[in-house]
């Protein structure tokens, strides 16, 4: 695919410039292990090179990666004061995977709120480490930053309201963190970088999640009510590193979730074309052109890692029967990790369900033909898939 002439009007991203300008914001030198250098590295290349940024794109993404800096250096320096952080027992007892737009962030909020549960939120994501002069349970500044993010990204792509409920103080995807050390699949869903992600198949990014092990301790330390609390992790983008999750967390049920590829393959790359408007010059098309043979890539490296793993590490949540019976499915699950199924746990799960309505946001319009895609190829390549787990 030809890179477009505009994409000259923007400055290279320099690692060294990054760093520096994350040194000073945060008053701080010490990253902690390099090991993030070699990734990032790639990203630049690879942004620099096919990123097509707009002058508003290049701002944001060197917003993120400074950010995500200067949450590594504050985190470091936090260790060094309070060791006991290192100390924290964090509990993952599950981590949600399944192709996108298969109902996996109201299936892990509905999970979160389930007493002795709790999931990273997104304002947390976003900045790891408290603010300067942030006092310890009560993050208002970090809140605050989350929100205007929203309201800069709703601004850029009104249409992101539809595809995905943004909220500061709602569970996320922990992707959004992994991606801020340039090893998640956050990264080509941001930003338009094909051989960054043909390397990052490559690449071991077990490192990565080692260093979220300790930000998940590093996030229980300063909010004590989490403690003896369980995880539940959720990506969709995990799919096609499952296995790096599963060797991370080795007691974790993997909570899988199922829609028919006929509605999420276009719902995605719709997603995905809101998001590419906030930094990128790209039609529909050439965005339906990467995403579609990308999902197929992924869905092939899932199920290679799945027989690897083995099914008993499994559990398969259909989409159609969350809609029917959402309170029975989260039970299914929450039996699995440990949670007791009680009145107290049905009335949580029932308040949270009355507050949580698919219908209070506009609805999400996509087609096929917008970006180029074709349902017999979609029938297709995801044949086995479809057999096994819709048909």
């Amino acid at each position: 695919m030809a890179t477009q002439p505009d994409q000259t009007q923007t400055q290279p991203l320099e690692r060294e410039a990054l760093l520096q300008q994350a040194r000073e914001r945060a008053g701080l030198t010490d990253f902690g292990d390099l090991w993030f250098l070699e990734p990032m590295d790639h990203f630049i290349v690879a942004s620099n090179r096919e990123g097509r940024l707009t002058p508003v794109g290049r701002e944001g993404t060197v917003e993120v990666i400074v950010k995500g800096l200067v949450s590594r250096l504050r985190m470091v320096e936090d260790i060094k004061r309070h060791p006991e952080i290192l100390d924290e027992q964090v509990d993952v007892a599950g981590i949600i995977l399944g192709l996108p737009r298969t109902g996996s962030t109201i299936f892990q909020r509905l999970l979160a709120s389930a007493p002795g549960m709790t999931g990273l939120r997104w304002f947390e994501a976003q900045n790891i480490a408290p603010f300067p002069g942030e006092e310890r349970g009560n993050p208002v500044e970090r809140r605050a930053y989350a929100q205007a993010m929203i309201d800069g990204w709703l601004q850029l792509s009104p249409e992101l309201a539809s595809i995905h409920p943004l909220e500061p103080d709602a569970p996320d995807e922990e992707i959004l963190v992994l991606g801020q050390m340039f090893v998640s699949t956050m990264i080509e869903g941001m930003n338009y970088v094909p051989s960054f992600t043909r390397w990052l198949n490559t690449y071991d990014q077990s490192k990565g999640h080692e260093d979220l092990k300790t930000i998940l301790k590093y996030l229980q330390w300063q909010d004590p009510s989490r403690k003896g609390r369980k995880w539940i992790l959720k990506s969709p983008s995990n799919l096609p590193y499952t296995e790096v999750a599963a060797k991370a967390f080795p007691d974790a049920l993997l909570i899988m979730t199922h829609r028919d590829p006929l509605q999420t393959v276009p719902s995605y790359v719709s997603m995905q074309a809101a998001l590419y408007k906030l930094s990128a010059t790209l039609t529909d098309r050439e965005v339906g052109e990467f995403w579609f043979p990308r999902l197929v890539e992924w869905m092939r490296m899932f199920e290679a890692a799945r027989e690897r793993i083995g099914e008993d590490r499994f559990i398969d949540i259909d989409y159609r029967e969350v809609g029917k019976e959402p309170m029975a499915q989260a039970e299914r699950v929450l039996t699995r990790m440990g949670i007791p199924v009680d009145a107290q746990l049905e009335e949580v799960l029932a308040e949270f369900l009355a507050g949580n309505k698919r219908e209070q946001r506009p609805m999400h319009d996509y087609s096929l033909e917008r970006f180029g895609l074709d349902e017999e190829a979609i029938k297709r390549e995801f044949a086995a898939y479809r057999e096994r787990y819709i048909l």
